[in-house]
């Protein structure tokens, strides 16, 4: 084989793959090096203050207060590229705290986002009837990602037999009870 076309055919498959690594957003880029989960942090909350974290999941709450606006977010695995695993499980909930307004219209509940910022406190909030501690991370960094369209697909319809309810018969036997 010509090693001219060997060469070719190696920076080619290179380009391929690294075109299709994904990278993480801009503002979502910056991996703490501790990174503690979620799981870890409800065990002793006060330990993690001032703890720098990328963490996310799904929106379940937007609540603006005067100055700031809290997300509540069930946390998430997250991919490579920071997004969230919608299907993934879950070892939490966490306040995602942000200055300012938020609209409740543009994150709304079941929209995936992902956030880097810091442990600020903790806050106690009933779920229900259960009183969970939440972390609550000040947001430097976030990215919200695209709605997922929750069609069930393409429509097909059902071929024309199956709205005649007497195709089933064999011939001579009438097709329809039509009066000509």
């Amino acid at each position: 084989m010509n090693p001219f076309r060997v060469v070719i055919f190696i920076i080619t498959a290179v380009a391929i793959a690294v075109g299709c690594a994904s990278k993480p957003p801009a503002a979502i880029s910056k991996i703490p090096e501790q990174n503690p989960s979620l799981t870890r942090v409800l065990l002793d909350p006060g330990r993690f203050i001032g703890t720098e974290v990328r963490w996310g999941g799904e929106i379940t709450k937007v609540e603006n207060k005067t100055t700031q606006t809290w997300i509540e977010i069930v946390r998430r695995e997250l991919r490579t590229d920071g997004k969230p695993v919608a299907s993934g499980n879950s070892d939490g909930r966490f306040i995602a705290s942000f200055e300012g307004f938020i609209d409740p219209v543009v994150y709304e509940t079941g929209r995936l986002l992902t956030v880097v910022g810091s442990i600020d406190a903790n806050t106690s909030r009933p779920i229900g009837e259960y009183d969970y501690t939440f972390p609550i991370v000040s947001v430097e960094g976030s990215y919200l990602w695209k709605a997922v369209s929750r069609t069930a697909g393409p429509y097909y319809p059902a071929p024309r037999w199956h709205y005649d309810l007497y195709y089933h018969y064999p011939w001579p036997h009438h097709s329809h009870p039509r009066h000509y």
